[in-house]
């Protein structure tokens, strides 16, 4: 009985190397065809830490800094991409649901899910007094996206879930930092039956696509504009005209939330850890 149980031992933990084996060959031809097939390329990756498990937005400070917040915590973490940890962090308010930054110059502007945006102005000096305004979004609205745009001096914002209109459309809309106040005029509309979206359309069309964060490349104006909950990333021209949707596939971004681009157009974009670890990217994308 002795032996006999010694024998099934064995052939037990030979099966399960076997398994595992094959397994790691099915995971690596999984691997090569993902990349084979894929509309971008992973240049550079770093994991997050911990403090970043739930990021939930990133903005490019500079060569060294991506600022990140996550959506417990009123906190900037600044991530230095040399050493991957944390540099430094800044405090602005209680814990809450935010959920997009943006900077232009030294001032940072960090979006609450309710529409509530907090002005922290020289957000790197060793103590700040944050200011916030309120905008024409609520709760239900579920903002997560937030950019700053250096041609008309304005943040630049789009809802999640529903947007101010009950249609097919949703819109981007304009906060010019002179004023604070959001015009309630979109800029443009995006077009929830647009056969771009057709592989991703749904019964209820404001889950078509969900805006998680956006971003303006800095040479060509185009708005870049992430969905984490069926990861893909929307490009639009300068004037509101759908270019692309890229399909990202969860291998790599398991739930993409935040997305920001350097001076020079290199992109960027936070992972959410999900049941892996939070992860930034730096991503190519084929023409």
């Amino acid at each position: 009985m002795k032996y006999l149980s010694h024998y099934i031992i064995s052939g037990v933990l030979i099966l399960s190397g076997i398994l595992s084996y094959a397994f790691y060959k099915k995971s690596i031809a999984e691997e090569r065809e993902i990349l084979e097939n894929a509309t971008y390329t992973i240049v550079n990756s770093w994991e997050l830490p911990t403090l970043l498990d739930e990021v939930s937005g990133i903005a490019w400070v500079n060569d060294s800094t991506i600022a990140c917040i996550q959506d417990e915590n009123g906190v900037i973490y600044n991530f230095n991409l040399n050493t991957g940890e944390i540099s430094n962090d800044i405090t602005f308010g209680e814990d809450g649901d935010y959920e997009a930054i943006a900077l232009h110059e030294n001032d940072a502007y960090v979006m609450r899910s309710d529409g509530r945006i907090f002005e922290v102005k020289s957000f790197t000096s060793d103590t700040v007094a944050p200011r916030y305004f309120d905008t024409s979004f609520k709760s239900k609205n579920n903002m997560e996206s937030l950019t700053y745009n250096p041609k008309t001096k304005s943040l630049v914002t789009i809802a999640k879930d529903k947007g101010l209109d009950k249609d097919r459309y949703k819109g981007l809309y304009s906060i010019p930092l002179a004023t604070k106040i959001l015009d309630e005029k979109p800029l443009f509309k995006i077009d929830m039956q647009a056969k771009e979206f057709e592989a991703f359309q749904t019964k209820k069309e404001e889950k078509t696509f969900n805006p998680s964060d956006i971003a303006i490349h800095p040479k060509t104006g185009e708005y870049y504009i992430v969905d984490g909950k069926k990861p893909k990333l929307l490009i639009l021209s300068a004037t509101g005209t759908i270019k692309r949707v890229h399909e990202l596939n969860k291998y790599h971004f398991a739930q993409p939330e935040s997305i920001t681009f350097s001076p020079n157009g290199t992109l960027y974009i936070a992972n959410e850890a999900a049941d892996g670890v939070a992860t930034l990217l730096e991503v190519t994308l084929k023409k």
